[in-house]
């Protein structure tokens, strides 16, 4: 194999290259005749019209439409996100357990709240909170979102815990207990850091699902985001300017999510290697040498 083949697909010939130029050219061409085509028929509409934009100019707009929904779906899904992450921990942890129940206990638990749709626990939630007064009414629609956001959420986390964990060497946790640490001890100092690090890319995506999914709170009169939208369509008839102009806004906020998980990555590979568990780095230096040996 020469040093310039791809391990993963044979290069492509002149042939194949010309080819998937013109694939590639057709394909820009096509979707530039669509997108005329669309902005096209919209104008004739008058839905691209100056005045259609004109309302986003006034502050009565951003402050009675747009801005609650901002702050309402930024509030759901910090919140969301922070105990879905505690949960998903937790329960990703108690499926590594050494005890069977515990394990059986926590696999019930993921699986099940896997399989509930998302929007079913937030309508349960809603009118079971209303009907045992759990909480004030006007915070009713929040904690449902809330909690049908952080059980699903928390289940698919702790999925990802488990796998982060369970694809580090096994050499890892046998130095470890040959060192003679506790199943806690190990898990603590030795395979969570090492698997938050490589599995925060997949977090990541995750936490961005938690964020778009707050809009499925608008079946249960959440205010958000994109039910503001709606409004602002509504009230102002431009529903395709509202619907743009909410887009625009939820991609800058999963853009800043992203962009602070990626820092927030970097952050902790950076303390990792400044500041390292002795025990942890004697067990792995002593699995490196078992698996050298063998």
């Amino acid at each position: 194999m020469s040093a310039g083949s791809s391990v993963l697909f044979d290069a492509p010939g002149p042939r194949a290259r010309v080819r998937n130029r013109l694939i590639s050219a057709v394909t820009v061409v096509v979707v530039l005749l669509i997108a005329w085509l669309v902005f096209g028929k919209l104008q004739e509409r008058g839905q691209l019209t100056a005045a259609k934009w004109e309302p986003f100019l006034t502050s009565n707009l951003w402050t009675t439409y747009v801005l609650p929904g901002v702050k309402g779906t930024l509030t759901a899904a910090a919140v969301s996100i922070v105990l879905a992450l505690v949960l998903g921990f937790v329960l990703g942890v108690g499926r590594l357990s050494a005890h069977a129940g515990i394990r059986g206990v926590c696999g019930v638990i993921v699986e099940f709240f896997r399989a509930v749709p998302v929007l079913i626990m937030m309508i349960f939630a809603y009118f079971l909170y209303a009907v045992y007064g759990v909480f004030p009414s006007g915070q009713l629609a929040l904690a449902g979102v809330i909690t049908g956001l952080t059980l699903y959420n928390g289940a698919v986390i702790a999925e990802i815990v488990r796998a982060g964990v369970k694809s580090l060497p096994r050499g890892q946790t046998e130095a470890a207990s040959a060192l003679g640490l506790t199943w806690g001890q190990t898990m603590r100092a030795i395979l969570l850091p090492q698997a938050v690090t490589s599995m925060l890319p997949v977090l990541i995506s995750q936490l961005v699902v938690v964020l778009k999914d707050t809009a499925i709170g608008y079946q249960i009169t959440f205010v958000e985001m994109v039910r503001q939208g709606t409004a602002v369509g509504s009230a102002y008839g431009n529903y395709i300017p509202a619907l743009i102009v909410i887009a625009l806004l939820m991609i800058s906020l999963n853009f800043t999510l992203s962009w602070f998980a990626t820092w927030l990555e970097r952050r902790l590979r950076q303390s990792r290697k400044g500041r390292e568990d002795p025990k942890a780095e004697e067990a792995m230096e002593a699995a490196g040498d078992q698996s050298r040996g063998t």
